[in-house]
This record gives structure tokens, C-alpha cells and sequence, in this order.
């Protein structure tokens, strides 16, 4: 049986403009790796209620999980809810357990609970909370599409909390492999390699390290004997003349 699907929603003006560097990507994949679930898909689009819509319904319906990334604060920008509740055509509105979440947390910090802090108590009808340990605000899960902040240390913290209650498959495991000769030189053994296991992924990297051409060979798969298997062949490549 296969591993469950997943894709990743960055969402976010300040990405696509370059003034921040997403970081959600790369942790998430590393999680969902040894979850067993693969991530197969990512996109980067702006704040656009419409356009959040469209992305989710599109990669909620080819993947079994969509993870998105942004864009649940309290100002005026933050417009993923308004997104994730347009794409299922439900209603949004404040929530008493999200307000009350924030009530205490506001109440605890000594700070006025105002209309902007209010916004991120708005959550589509239905959904389940996604716990947020450090700034209490928090994202939620409707049918298979997971909302969470974009601040990286509130999106790790809450991907902690959301992937307990997901079913994962069999972990991703990896092994890398240095060849200091190009790629040209080792496509062809290296294809036959990829061809005898058709169950793994083979990736080649190349480089230039003070003028020599390598080629890190990046082989993966849920089986360890397998890999171990091809990772054998490949030193034997990688010593062959």
C-alpha cells in the first residue's frame, strides 16, 4: 500500500517578493518523511482570497493532505481563512473556543483583546483546531486541508500538534552517495541502476568543488534492504574506471 499523499500552500506577498525566505517548506518535508507521508507538490502564491481558494481546491483534490503556510494573523492581509472557507463554500465567522483561547491568552499577558487580535478567532464552520502552544492563536483542519501560521517557530510548533492525529505510511529513508566523476559519466550505469529498482528514487546532483566535477547520487525508498542493495551497486559505479 501506498504512502499518503501531501502538498504544501505557502501563501504570502512577502515570499513571492523576496523580502522573506520561506523555511516552512523544507522542515515540512522533513516531518512528513518520517511520518510516511511523501510531499509531492508545493506552491508560493499571493494574498488573494480567489486564488487561495483555487489552490486549495485544486491540490485538495490530488492529495490526500494540503498543508498551508500563512497568512492567519490579526491584520488586514491575513486572508487564508477567508480562502480555505471560500474553497468549501461554508461560512466564517469568530468561534467561542478559539475566542476563549485567546481571551485567556490576552488576559494572561496583560493585553487589550481588540478587534485585530479578534480576526484570528474567525474559523471556517466545522473545522478542528490545530493547537498553538506559543502565541495561543489557532489554525485549524477542514476535511483534508491543515491551516497554520507562516511565522516558522508557530508553524513547527503546530505541525508538532497536528501530525499526531494523521495516519502516515512507512517512513522515507535516505542514503547519499559522493561520486567524483560528472553525471555524464555515470548516466548511463546510473539509469540501468534506476531501471533494476523501479521502487526507489534515484536523484543526481552535480557539483564543482575546487575543479573537480562530482555528482552527488541521492537514492530513497521506504525498504532499507532495498536501498542498502542499491547503494552497493552504486559504490561498485562509483569505483568502476
Amino acid at each position: 500500500m501506498s504512502n499518503p499523499t501531501a502538498a504544501i500552500l505557502v501563501i504570502g506577498d512577502e515570499i513571492l517578493s523576496g523580502r522573506t525566505r520561506d523555511a516552512n517548506m523544507h522542515f515540512l518535508a522533513g516531518e512528513l518523511a518520517a511520518k510516511g507521508i511523501d510531499l509531492r507538490e508545493a506552491r508560493i502564491i499571493s494574498d488573494s482570497v480567489a486564488g487561495i481558494a483555487e489552490a486549495v481546491n485544486a491540490l485538495r483534490a490530488r492529495h490526500d493532505h494540503v498543508f498551508t503556510s500563512g497568512g492567519i494573523g490579526p491584520t488586514h492581509d491575513d486572508i487564508t481563512a477567508d480562502g480555505v472557507a471560500a474553497a468549501f463554500g461554508l461560512p466564517l465567522g469568530i468561534r467561542d473556543d478559539a475566542r476563549a483561547l485567546l481571551a485567556g491568552h490576552y488576559a494572561r499577558t496583560g493585553l487589550e483583546m481588540n478587534e485585530a487580535r479578534l480576526r484570528m478567532a474567525r474559523i471556517p464552520e466545522g473545522a478542528v483546531l490545530i493547537d498553538n502552544p506559543i502565541s495561543t492563536a489557532p489554525g485549524f483542519s477542514l476535511e483534508n486541508v491543515h491551516v497554520m501560521a507562516g511565522v516558522p517557530d508557530i508553524f513547527r510548533a503546530m505541525v508538532a500538534s497536528l501530525l499526531p492525529r494523521l495516519t502516515g505510511g512507512l517512513p522515507l529513508l535516505s542514503q547519499t552517495l559522493r561520486i567524483e566523476r560528472g553525471e555524464g559519466t555515470i548516466a548511463t550505469p546510473l539509469g540501468e541502476l534506476a531501471r533494476d529498482f523501479g521502487d526507489l528514487s534515484f536523484g543526481s546532483y552535480p557539483f564543482i568543488q575546487n575543479g573537480v566535477y562530482g555528482t552527488n547520487v541521492v537514492v530513497r525508498g521506504t525498504d532499507g534492504a532495498r536501498l542498502d542493495a542499491a547503494m552497493a551497486r552504486l559504490a561498485r559505479i562509483a569505483a568502476a574506471e
